[in-house]
């Protein structure tokens, strides 16, 4: 049975009640065109105008009308905090990381280099398991194309 073809994403704000999930990582939240098979094993064809970024409670919008709830997977992480986190985050960002900013910690992916150089400014790293959510950049969806604003869903209903 071929998959059933997705070519609209809907925001996390419009839209209520998906029939199924679907977990990605980070790097899999970034898409144009591939198959995905939903927890509960329906497959789809994603097949969107442009690459796009795709975050936590954005969901897929199959051709006969059902939606796909896009849930961020766990991912092998590094947890970073230090007395001076708004110092660290900045060599983080000078080095265009990933990256998740709360209160306390900041979490970016597994990358060795990155985290000795994160040590020799005296941060505090750990390996840890988790949901990746990285800050989107200015206009929001970080990795979208240059003029894509976000305005992917663009279809009456």
């Amino acid at each position: 049975m071929p998959p059933i073809p997705s070519q609209y994403i809907r925001r996390a704000a419009e839209w209520t009640d998906a029939f199924d999930t679907i977990n990605l990582t980070y790097d899999g939240r970034f898409l144009r065109r591939k198959v995905l098979t939903t927890t509960r094993g329906t497959r789809f064809l994603v097949d969107l105008a442009h690459t796009t970024s795709l975050d936590q409670g954005d969901a897929f919008e199959l051709e006969d009308g059902r939606l796909v709830e896009v849930v961020a997977a766990n991912e092998n992480l590094l947890e970073v905090t230090g007395v001076d986190l708004a110092r660290i985050a900045w060599h983080v960002g000078n080095r265009h990381t990933p990256c998740q900013i709360e209160a306390e910690r900041l979490l970016i992916q597994r990358d060795h280099v990155i985290r000795n150089m994160l040590q020799l400014i005296g941060a505090e790293v750990r390996e840890i398991v988790e949901p990746f959510r990285p800050e989107g950049g200015a206009y929001g969806h970080g990795r979208t194309q240059p003029h894509d604003h976000g305005h992917v869903h663009d279809h009456a209903h």
